[in-house]
């Protein structure tokens, strides 16, 4: 195997696991949207700061190119999505 081809199949492999990274992150930001958007429904007392969490490991994770950056959520966010819901 060339030095060019160990240096492709490095790389790939490299931006695969950012990419799994990224959706696994993703998922774990979603359940988290899902948990405040349930609490604010039911009128319990939500925070946004896991989702926010995960967003900033995501951020961090598209610094590194190939995947997107997120949004972080405010808890007016939230409640604004509710009240459309």
């Amino acid at each position: 195997m060339s030095e060019v081809h160990k240096a492709i199949s490095a790389h790939s492999a490299k931006q695969h696991e950012h990419i799994k990274t990224f959706m696994q992150l993703e998922h774990l930001r979603e359940m988290a949207i899902e948990e405040a958007v349930a609490k604010c429904k039911n009128d319990e007392p939500f925070s946004t700061d896991a989702i926010n969490e995960v967003t900033e490991k995501m951020n961090q994770l598209a610094k590194k190119g190939i995947v997107p950056t997120r949004r972080l959520v405010s808890k007016e966010m939230v409640k604004e999505y509710v009240s459309r819901t």
